[in-house]
């Protein structure tokens, strides 16, 4: 019976296993391998000749005299990218979570309402939601001309194609990856818990720290990793509201794999983010499971 039982349970996760072993794991073995090959001398790769030099291209460029100096125009691109994003982060958690803790005291007819309402941007792609914030933040667009009606002349907002711009958008577009998981935490909050801290003296201040923001904290971790993750890989709004002025990680990634024709490149690239991306949620994980072992 116990070899069928497992039998069975192998037979329901075999779709998902071999689902995610195709388009997953075989793309990333064929980038792993084609960032140690040789770039082409017209671009692409030539295949079966091996070579580290998109991983030393990272940090190191060559001079005239072919020896190894050191370049961090690629660090910053990655140093920014992990900026904003982490700004995007802050942002969106900052207006998450007072929006997923007053869903989450509605009554519960009013609950499924306003998680619907979060859920909406999800239906219209994210093309035409960054096509419109370009119309929203050009100059002469609505939010301009709507100052310009409150008596405020901006003399022209000038926040497209800034970075101002990209981070408007991205924490638009991540927000709901921040609400929902608050809020699937919150849900679950006792509030005779609340009520307990105010009988025992405590203000609201103290109730937030010490009762509602500790229970809240799984949701707060994984809505923070569901932004900064996607942030780090996004490529459409820096593209469409940076105006090509403002570049990332993916945006450097995809010029290699396209005009640049430095496959490589590119593919070593996509592994580093990888690498970096995968540590810092390691860290961040072992960093947040540790926390109740402090407190007792």
């Amino acid at each position: 019976m116990g070899n069928l039982f497992r039998s069975k349970r192998f037979w329901l996760i075999a779709p998902a296993v071999v689902y995610i072993g195709f388009f997953m794991a075989v793309p990333l073995m064929q980038m792993a391998y084609v960032s140690i090959l040789e770039r082409g001398e017209y671009g692409g790769v030539n295949w079966g000749v091996f070579s580290f030099d998109a991983y030393i291209s990272f940090i190191f460029e060559r001079d005239l005299m072919d020896n190894l100096m050191v370049n961090t125009d690629y660090l910053q691109v990655f140093a920014r990218s992990f900026g904003l994003s982490a700004m995007t982060m802050v942002f969106a958690l900052v207006l998450g979570f007072p929006t997923a803790f007053y869903i989450s005291i509605q009554p519960q007819s009013r609950r499924n309402f306003l998680i619907f309402l979060v859920t909406i941007p999800f239906w219209t792609n994210i093309l035409v939601r960054n096509y419109a914030w370009i119309l929203l933040l050009r100059n002469g667009g609505l939010f301009d001309n709507l100052l310009g009606a409150l008596g405020w002349e901006t003399g022209g907002l000038d926040i497209l194609y800034t970075p101002y711009a990209v981070s408007i958008g991205l924490t638009y577009t991540y927000l709901p990856f921040m609400v929902l998981p608050i809020y699937a935490s919150l849900e679950k909050l006792d509030h005779r818990l609340i009520e307990a801290a105010f009988d025992l003296g405590a203000d609201k201040l103290r109730a937030m720290t010490r009762v509602i923001l500790p229970l809240a904290a799984p949701g707060i971790v994984a809505g923070c990793i569901l932004v900064f993750v996607p942030c780090l890989g996004a490529y459409v709004t820096p593209e469409l509201l940076g105006g090509g002025k403002f570049m990332m990680i993916a945006n450097l990634i995809g010029s290699q794999f396209g005009s640049a024709r430095n496959w490589p490149f590119g593919a070593g690239l996509g592994f580093v983010l990888l690498a970096v991306v995968l540590l810092a949620m390691m860290a961040y994980s072992m960093k947040f499971k540790s926390l109740p072992e402090e407190k007792s």
